[in-house]
């Protein structure tokens, strides 16, 4: 309040000095306007001028993409020819070549076959058997010769000499499949690279007429990106007088609103003073609430996670003595600040939390509000110590029907272990007794992987994925169990065991129900208008 009134000052020269700086901006922004006017106009003349060229451009340009479309569409004739030559490769072994150059007396449609390959691999005179085993001695790189022959470029002899083969009726993949494997494919191999290069020489003079075509096209591209780089320098400039223009602009606006913005506040900051006078004690004296506050939040927090961590397992006298006394008492010695008569429980719900927990079941006895907190606050996996199943009726309250609920006794409880898991549900293990089966540790010790944007846990053998929403619950009916330290490191332990005091609140609120009705519907109806205006504040 005593800087708004000093400020209120302040402003009302600010204001004076705002007032100058807009009628400067208000000149300098219309000199730039006209500026831009003029450089655009020379823009556009340089603009109209490269979209002549490069029309004329374009039109040469989509003429030869067209002559190169009709070659590529010949050339799409021979594409099937060459993929069943490759197909034909494909199908060759070292082991059918193998067996094809051990023949010692091969049929004469298989010498046939290797005769033509021996032409096309250029061989002009001795194309007998032996000299078809000579070029099989190595089955590996005759076939790597085979799969990297150049179907473009064959020879006029190769193709003449290849015409008698060609033309005979058994020279088919289907007459020589009947003879050898080996010699089959080679035959269709054989076949397809002539028809291939057949129609490859045929379009050739086509892709030729294509190719000069496109270099021409990309000489006038040139041209053109000349042009257009002289018009994007000019295009440049007039968007720079723009954007200083805009710039121009906006801190001509910016200076505007400042000055309206300074007006508004001196209004505001005069009415603000004199409104507010009255305020400025309780403020004072909130500030120095809010300071203690601050450092007392140290002292409460201590408790209230000591009290989440530890005081599960035990009972409503000694969870008093022990945060009561104990905690409180070493607090006070180690010189820790907290708030005077602090309770864990109000640090941990509110009432209107509680209120709810009651509508979902649980009893409203202090040891029963204290297992709930815990239960909502704790990190681990809560073990509910719960033989009158007072703790699981909350639960299920809490957490609705959609809850999977199991016991360790069932048949393949793993199985739905790693549903709930994998589809992010509630799970609660019911009945467990003093010893957890080992395949649960990773779960309970929460030993998740991140597996790029999820967790997995092993369940058994196998990585499941968890969803991030899934809980787990576990409950035994024991009344004394005795768990191994292990089991107490990875599981919150709470003690739900009903207590006298506690017994003495539920009989008490059973008999209000029956012999009082009308004060358990006014109960019921103050919750749910609370639950509402939480709702809204939500």
């Amino acid at each position: 309040m005593n800087q708004t009134t000093e400020q209120v000052a302040q402003l009302q020269k600010l204001l004076e000095v705002k007032m100058v700086e807009v009628e400067i901006e208000k000149t300098a922004t219309g000199k730039l306007i006209a500026q831009v006017e003029i450089e655009s106009a020379d823009a556009q003349k340089e603009q109209d001028a490269a979209n002549i060229q490069a029309a004329a451009t374009n039109e040469v340009a989509n003429a030869a993409q067209e002559t190169k479309a009709s070659a590529n569409k010949e050339l799409e004739a021979a594409i099937p020819a060459m993929k069943a030559a490759e197909d034909a490769v494909a199908c060759l072994d070292v082991k059918a070549i193998q067996e094809l150059k051990s023949l010692a007396n091969p049929p004469p449609d298989c010498v046939v076959v290797t005769k033509a390959v021996l032409i096309l691999k250029g061989e002009k005179k001795n194309h007998g058997w032996p000299q078809a085993q000579k070029m099989m001695n190595n089955p590996k790189s005759f076939l790597e010769s085979v799969q990297k022959y150049d179907g473009d470029n064959i020879a006029e002899w190769i193709l003449k000499d290849l015409e008698p083969i060609l033309s005979s009726e058994s020279f088919t993949f289907e007459n020589m499949q009947k003879k050898s494997s080996a010699a089959a494919n080679l035959c269709k191999w054989v076949i397809n690279i002539v028809i291939y290069n057949t129609i490859f020489k045929k379009v050739k003079p086509l892709m030729e007429s294509a190719e000069a075509a496109e270099k021409l096209a990309n000489e006038k591209l040139a041209e053109l990106a000349i042009v257009m780089e002289k018009v994007r320098v000019i295009v440049e400039k007039v968007d720079g007088l723009k954007a200083q223009l805009d710039a121009a602009v906006a801190k001509k606006k910016a200076v505007e609103d400042d000055a309206n913005a300074l007006a508004l506040n001196l209004s505001l900051a005069n009415r603000l003073v004199t409104g507010l006078a009255d305020e400025n004690v309780r403020w004072t004296r909130n500030v120095k609430q809010f300071q203690t506050e601050k450092m007392t939040m140290i002292g409460n927090a201590l408790v209230s996670a000591a009290f989440v961590s530890y005081i599960g397992p035990f009972n409503s006298l000694f969870r008093k003595d022990l945060w009561s006394t104990q905690w409180i008492n070493d607090i006070i010695a180690k010189s820790i600040p907290f708030t005077e008569g602090i309770d864990p429980l109000e640090v941990l719900s509110t009432d209107a939390q509680q209120a709810i927990w009651k509508t979902q079941g649980l009893p409203a006895d202090r040891v029963s509000l204290e297992n709930a907190a815990i239960v909502s606050s704790c990190a681990r996996y809560p073990l509910l110590i719960d033989p009158q199943l007072q703790g699981i009726k909350w639960i299920k309250g809490k957490e609705g029907s959609d809850m999977m609920i199991i016991t360790l006794q069932q048949d393949k409880w793993q199985k739905r272990v790693e549903h709930a898991l994998s589809n992010g549900m509630v799970l609660m293990i019911e009945s467990i007794g003093e010893h957890i089966d080992p395949l649960l540790d990773p779960l309970l010790s929460r030993q998740f992987v991140k597996k790029g944007k999820n967790f997995t846990v092993k369940i058994g053998s196998e990585d499941i994925e968890m969803m991030s929403n899934f809980k787990l619950y576990l409950q035994t009916k024991l009344i004394n169990p005795h768990y191994k330290p292990e089991t107490a490191a990875q599981c919150t332990i709470i003690n739900f065991i009903v207590t006298e005091s506690g017994l003495e609140d539920q009989l008490l609120a059973m008999v209000v129900r029956v012999e009082k009705p009308d004060l358990e519907q006014t109960k019921e109806e103050l919750v749910n208008k609370q639950n509402q205006f939480i709702t809204t504040l939500a």
